[in-house]
């Protein structure tokens, strides 16, 4: 596998959001700037037990926070050991190694109004987003969905002046007449409208049900795991020609395209590993490639492949390595 340059911040500040989410304020050691990024990005967090986890920065880039990055961390009750690791074992003042930021999700810039949907610890980056469109003044409409007024994260920030003439709070346990229906909100797309979406899997099904009728360039997803009925990353073998290298790699059948690459010893960088953070997508003949991420749009899919999933259609698939 290959390493991504680290970085090391000091746990400034852990506040507890909700009874399950921790929001940690990640600084400098020293007080030092940290790579700037933008509304969207998420981050790699390495973290006590060996485990390495993504997490969406959860606040716009602002000096008036020092530069220290923001992640909210939602305690799973089946989860692999990352959130518990983070919950149990991190305190403030300990020192933990993350990634730069990169970003897969970023706001498109030619939307004349943008729609931000969120589920449950999914606000993280739409929030960011919020933040950032209300500071520069562009349209945009804050759906919310949270179990409960108890279960709401980042309140504070949701309600502040900036925001909330723009926010739309769904509560499953508030009241009906402020519930949001999915399938109305979504009957219609208004010109230049874009769609942001990220939450728990059942959430994003909903909403991409609900806006099956979009346009596929005007949305957007963040997902925080693949879907339980995603394809797995093996299958037929076939062989990766590498055009600027002028040879070819086999991959087995058991075998993704990644880890046949750094048999060889070519080095792609891999996070997530299940098509979802945009780390090991490299240009190449996208129309023969089977795509299995969901981080690439339609159109980047006829350019670009995800090599940490997906495989080709026939025997062979072309990568500009």
């Amino acid at each position: 596998m290959s390493l991504e340059r680290t970085l090391t911040v000091r746990v400034a500040r852990i506040l507890r959001q909700t009874p399950e989410i921790l929001a940690f304020e990640l600084a400098h050691p020293w007080g030092r700037a940290l790579p700037a990024y933008e509304a969207g990005a998420h981050i790699d967090v390495h973290m006590p037990g060996g485990f390495s986890r993504q997490y969406s920065l959860a606040r716009a880039p602002s000096s008036s926070h020092d530069g220290a990055y923001l992640i909210g961390v939602k305690r799973e009750a089946g989860s692999r050991g990352g959130s518990a690791s983070m919950h149990e074992r991190v305190r403030e003042g300990d020192l933990l190694p993350i990634s730069a930021p990169r970003n897969t999700f970023a706001l498109r810039e030619q939307a004349s109004h943008h729609l931000l949907l969120a589920g449950g610890i999914g606000m993280t980056p739409l929030l960011a987003m919020a933040q950032a469109l209300a500071a520069r003044g562009a349209a945009f409409t804050l759906c919310v969905f949270a179990r409960s007024e108890e279960h709401l994260a980042f309140a504070q920030a949701l309600h502040a002046p900036a925001l909330a003439p723009h926010l739309r709070l769904h509560l499953d346990q508030g009241d009906a007449s402020q519930r949001i229906d999915l399938r109305a909100l979504l009957a219609e797309r208004a010109p230049g409208t874009h769609l942001y979406m990220c939450g728990p899997g059942g959430f994003m099904q909903a909403v991409r049900d609900a806006s099956a009728h979009w346009p596929e360039e005007a949305l957007h997803a963040e997902y925080f795991a693949a879907p339980t009925d995603a394809t797995t990353a093996t299958g037929l073998p076939f062989t990766l020609k590498l055009a600027r290298r002028g040879i070819s790699v086999p991959v087995a059948a058991d075998q993704t395209a990644v880890d046949a690459l750094h048999e060889v010893g070519i080095d792609i960088p891999v996070s997530c590993q299940q098509g979802l953070c945009g780390t090991c997508v490299v240009e190449g003949d996208g129309e023969g490639a089977e795509h299995r991420d969901f981080c690439l749009t339609g159109s980047e899919r006829r350019t670009k492949v995800a090599l940490c999933c997906s495989r080709a259609k026939g025997a062979e698939l072309v990568l500009e390595l």
